[in-house]
């Protein structure tokens, strides 16, 4: 039981279907307007696991063979043999997928369902299918499929978009490359075995860590923009430190590029997504 369990979660990326979930409640939690129920959001929570769920194991199944290439990758389900590939595979994901749209159809209405299906679909077919290996910039593209998290989470209260769950659909859209790419360099060979064409790979130091440090300093003044739109104190701490972190590391990741300092400032990217999100959510438990 265990070891099935262990392979679902790796399958669904559930780690990462988790941390999109709780971009979509931060979403849910900044917009003003009549409170979702309990039932509601629990529902919507589970849409957009099973959403991501779903987008997440293709991504497994379409990167199989380059997931044995790299050291990281390689003990993935499809990629190890556990599971065979097949086309009984591709229309399981799909069904979940339609199931979990149906879901937050059901619970949020149909902007909310829109959100969560073109989150899934920039991640498994923009992103994984078209650009991955084809260009550098593959990140940023797929970068929106947490952006669509965070507006679906707020279309649950309210269809039409509001100033502050946009500011942090663009905050978690400028979030995804630095976070990647620091990944990226600090397993640079892994993505070079596969040969996926990551920033860190493909331009000289100085051009990707000063990409990663503009990113990064772009987001975090942006991260304070809600406070503008009447966030409290509470989210300004977390807005803040998290930010403020972020960009320290980016800085000594510019100053001295290497594995270590990459590893360093994706731990950081991490930290500052668990602030930015917890920030938003006490708050509004706050009142």
């Amino acid at each position: 039981m265990l070891a099935a369990t262990r392979v679902v979660i790796s399958l669904l990326k559930l780690r990462i279907g988790v941390a999109i979930a709780a971009s979509a409640l931060a979403g849910l939690a900044a917009t003003r307007g009549p409170a979702a129920t309990a039932g509601e959001i629990a529902a919507l929570t589970l849409a957009i696991l099973g959403a991501a769920g779903a987008a997440g194991a293709f991504n497994h199944y379409w990167e199989r063979d380059l997931d044995r290439a790299m050291s990281r990758t390689r003990s993935r389900p499809f990629a190890s043999g556990l599971l065979k590939p097949g086309p009984i595979w591709p229309l399981t994901f799909f069904a979940l997928l339609a199931a979990s749209i149906l879901l937050a159809w059901a619970a949020s209405g149909t902007v909310a369902a829109l959100h969560v299906f073109l989150g899934a679909a920039t991640y498994s077919i923009v992103y994984t299918v078209w650009l991955k290996r084809r260009t550098p910039w593959n990140i940023v593209v797929g970068g929106l499929a947490g952006s669509f998290a965070v507006l679906a989470g707020a279309a649950a209260i309210d269809p039409d978009p509001q100033s502050t769950p946009v500011v942090l659909a663009v905050v978690l859209f400028l979030w995804t490359p630095p976070h990647f790419w620091s990944l990226a360099a600090a397993k640079a060979d892994d993505y070079a075995a596969a040969g996926f064409p990551m920033l860190p790979l493909v331009v000289p130091q100085h051009e990707w860590t000063l990409a990663i440090l503009s990113y990064t300093a772009a987001l975090a003044a942006l991260s304070l923009v809600p406070l503008w739109f009447g966030m409290g104190w509470i989210y300004a701490a977390g807005a803040t430190s998290g930010g403020l972190w972020f960009l320290w590391k980016s800085w000594r990741l510019y100053r001295a590029p290497g594995p270590e300092t990459a590893k360093a400032n994706f731990r950081a990217s991490l930290l500052q997504l668990m602030l930015l999100v917890a920030g938003v959510l006490l708050q509004s438990a706050a009142g």
